[in-house]
């Protein structure tokens, strides 16, 4: 297990002339997806990316269980320096929105119990970053996500609104630096 998140370990500077490995996280409890990218400057690189899809005829308590065994599972593959996720958007399902927020929770979990701090985005922001229209459709991220990191290949939306968290969280992190600096 990792016990120091790479922010940590520099002291909470930012050096963008090192590589780090950034996973991005897309929560649902049907399918949550998860992208992993390596910024060395300003520059990104496709690493690998997936869903995990626990089987619907579980109790909630281990699909819950498979989320976050799964992204362990990530974590432990790809060593990442830095995790982020997408924020929860209030829904105008309840239910749906605490769904939602239960995957989150297991997935923020499984971070935390593997060393990782985890910085969130709002969707629009995330939309915003990688398309520069915060109400993107899903089509426009997957096409935007084959561009900007070629060799990505065809990809499930899941995966591909993952690699996005990781792609903003990249554009982000001189702000977050300035913020704990």
């Amino acid at each position: 297990m990792r016990a120091v998140g790479f922010r940590q370990k520099l002291g909470h500077s930012i050096h963008m002339n090192q590589s780090r490995i950034i996973l991005g996280i897309d929560p649902g409890l049907r399918h949550t997806g998860w992208g992993v990218v390596i910024q060395n400057g300003n520059r990104l690189s496709f690493v690998a990316a997936g869903r995990i899809s626990p089987s619907a005829d579980l109790p909630m308590s281990l699909r819950l269980l498979a989320l976050a065994d799964g992204i362990a599972e990530v974590v432990r593959a790809h060593q990442p320096d830095e995790a982020a996720i997408e924020e929860t958007f209030v829904n105008k399902n309840a239910r749906s929105a605490l769904l939602l927020g239960q995957a989150r929770g297991s997935a923020i979990v499984a971070l935390a119990q593997n060393g990782l701090t985890v910085d969130e985005y709002a969707a629009n922001r995330i939309k915003q970053s990688v398309t520069g229209f915060g109400h993107a459709e899903k089509g426009q991220i997957q096409a935007m996500i084959a561009m900007l990191l070629p060799g990505s290949g065809k990809l499930a939306t899941d995966a591909a609104d993952a690699l996005a968290v990781a792609i903003t969280h990249a554009h982000h992190i001189p702000a977050l630096a300035k913020r704990t600096s």
